[in-house]
């Protein structure tokens, strides 16, 4: 125990002196985030060459090699990633160095930093009203139905607004608009695909996870509403995957081990449970953004197989720490950008061949 404090200290500072002086002068915008949303705009701002069109609807969600990421996706938009990370300071440089991972990967940085100060996660004592809100803004702006990715409390988190979205707490749920970071006086968005108007409360994403999700972290104030509701997944997203660490005293319910840490669904939700190694760190999962200097550990990543008690077969020359972790969720968010460029492209040629 003495040597894990240890090395959680020495990760965290050096995550610091890596983080702690940088200034983030991030910005972007889209035509869509200033302007009003009627039906069909956000799809004909969808602007792909036939060509690419053709190659997005020709993949294969389970199989992105990096290949189709450099000739394909990098060339088409992505869902917004929501990440939310735990409480404690300054654990938020976890989730920063998964953000890095993501984006040596491949995945737009647009569509992880802020739009309005370039920040990269959510505090986990952010409203998940707000939260919510904010999911339902990018929908509408950007027409590709948002991914959460949620560490410790962060996961339960990540889970509150997937209840949130489903009603359990509000009947109405106000827009948060990611660009003023003020609420909207509304409670319905324009849907970009369908082009109707819908109430926040009932939006899904197309992905969702939490890693280290429970344990003593149940019993904080701000997660108390969340009793009896953390392994139960609305069906206010496409896709789950739970994450359970074995002698997990923070975020694992009777050690990680057992029933209780057993996601499952509600309605029609597409609901994972793995069970990641003996060794995993609680604190530092997230750090992964060391995977993408190695090309080799990339390949495997790319290739990787979802399993419920993912294992590693082979040995690397360089650092792996958290591959199994980073592999599936990557995995998931590949599958996921790939079945929301095609849902929109879908969408976009019935709003044009309509009479």
């Amino acid at each position: 125990m003495k040597r894990q404090v240890i090395f959680l200290t020495l990760t965290v500072m050096f995550l610091g002196l890596l983080h702690g002086c940088a200034t983030t002068t991030f910005q972007y915008r889209e035509p869509t985030y200033t302007q009003p949303i009627e039906k069909g705009t956000v799809l004909r701002q969808l602007s792909l060459e036939p060509g690419l069109e053709e190659d997005i609807l020709a993949l294969n969600p389970e199989r992105i090699a990096e290949r189709d990421i450099q000739d394909v996706l990098s060339k088409a938009p992505a869902p917004r990633i929501i990440n939310i990370h735990g409480g404690i300071y300054p654990v938020h440089l976890c989730m920063a160095s998964f953000s890095e991972f993501l984006i040596g990967m491949g995945y737009p940085e647009s569509r992880i930093r802020s739009p309005k100060d370039g920040s990269l996660s959510f505090s986990c004592y952010e409203s998940s009203e707000k939260m919510a809100g904010a999911l339902a803004w990018y929908y509408e702006k950007e027409g590709l139905r948002p991914m959460m990715v949620g560490h410790s409390q962060g996961g339960i988190q990540a889970v509150k607004v997937l209840h949130e979205l489903s009603g359990a707490f509000n009947d109405k749920l106000r827009v948060w608009n990611a660009l003023t970071e003020k609420y909207e006086e509304r409670y319905t968005i324009v849907d970009p695909i369908t082009g109707t108007v819908v109430p926040v409360v009932g939006l899904k994403t197309s992905y969702t996870t939490a890693v280290g999700a429970g344990g003593f972290t149940r019993f904080l104030p701000n997660q108390w509403i969340m009793s009896g509701r953390l392994r139960t997944i609305p069906d206010t997203t496409v896709e789950f995957t739970g994450f359970v660490i074995g002698m997990d005293l923070l975020g694992g319910d009777l050690l990680g081990f057992g029933p209780a840490n057993i996601y499952t669904a509600n309605g029609n939700a597409v609901v994972r449970t793995v069970r990641l190694p003996l060794g995993y760190n609680h604190v530092t999962v997230p750090v992964t953004s060391h995977l993408v200097e190695s090309q080799e550990i990339k390949d495997w990543i790319n290739n990787y197989t979802p399993a419920e008690v993912p294992e590693i077969n082979v040995t690397f020359q360089s650092s792996s720490g958290n591959i199994l972790w980073a592999a599936d969720v990557w995995h998931s968010i590949k599958k996921h950008w790939v079945l929301e460029l095609q849902r929109a492209i879908r969408a976009k040629r019935d709003m044009v061949n309509a009479p």
